[in-house]
């Protein structure tokens, strides 16, 4: 127990000289008490309540989960919400370019956007409503903040833009679009979304593109072009001239010497005599 000694000059004026006069209000329940004598001459008055110190103190461990709907930290990034499982942000160029071909058959959706454009933005939760809707189509994320210089390589100058993919085809249109203008999106999904089967292998990206993308000193990119066309076995025999056959006995036929100014061939006397 702490004994506090106060002073009658400290707590009341020198006039002051009533009797009984309690210094705080009685409460019920409370612990808090006086000593019985009420004439402060330098009495000391002792409290039954200890004072708070560092050893009864009881301090509440900070609660690490937040309350529902607060949330501190970095917000989250906007073209990422809403985000679909067919739904992928592409890395690189040769990240690019194997999506497009392991999709096959598969329609692909080339979404060029930027964190800072505002059209990108209000759209993205169009695409996403799309993306979720057509779960078959392969929806590819191309932020050009981040690849500025292979969207310059496949000659993307304007934002939003959608290019679509499809098996051997290879790209079957491309646009740009918002908000306004959303029907263009939805009559290309409609056209080019339906199933069918690709006559040869999957194409992707168009020959200059790739080769566009490899000449760019800024990409890890490598291309081969390919120049030399497989040509079928029929294809080869109906090519291949049969020249006849000779026997080694024969010789080869010695070009005609040169006549002589006036003189008549033994060919063309012959031809006289049959007139």
């Amino acid at each position: 127990m702490a004994e506090v000694v106060v002073s009658k000059a400290n707590l009341f004026p020198s006039s002051c000289h009533h009797q009984n006069m309690s210094v705080f209000p009685k409460t019920s329940g409370s612990s808090l008490s006086f000593s019985p004598k009420t004439d402060f001459h330098g009495k000391s008055i002792r409290l039954r309540r200890p004072f708070p110190t560092r050893s009864n103190l009881q301090f509440r461990p900070i609660n690490s989960q937040l309350q529902p709907g607060f949330r501190v930290g970095k917000a989250r990034k906007w073209w990422v919400k809403g985000n679909q499982p067919n739904m992928k942000e592409v890395t690189s160029a040769q990240d690019l370019v194997d999506s497009l071909l392991n999709a096959g058959d598969k329609l692909v959706v080339l979404d060029f956007f930027s964190p800072g454009c505002g059209g990108c933005k209000a759209l993205h939760p169009k695409i996403c409503q799309f993306a979720e809707m057509n779960p078959d189509v392969q929806f590819l994320q191309v932020n050009y903040e981040e690849h500025k210089s292979m969207c310059y390589s496949l000659n993307v100058h304007v934002l939003p833009f959608f290019r679509f993919y499809r098996g051997a085809q290879g790209r079957v249109c491309s646009f740009s679009c918002t908000n306004a203008t959303i029907k263009k999106f939805k009559d290309a999904l409609a056209k080019h979304k339906p199933e069918r089967c690709s006559l040869g292998p999957t194409k992707g990206l168009e020959e200059k593109e790739l080769l566009a993308l490899s000449a760019n000193k800024d990409l890890e990119f490598t291309y081969t072009p390919k120049h030399v066309e497989h040509v079928s076995a029929k294809a080869a025999e109906e090519m291949i001239v049969t020249a006849p056959s000779r026997s080694s006995s024969e010789s080869l036929p010695l070009p005609s010497a040169t006549l002589k100014s006036g003189q008549i061939s033994k060919e063309r006397n012959t031809v006289s005599a049959g007139r």
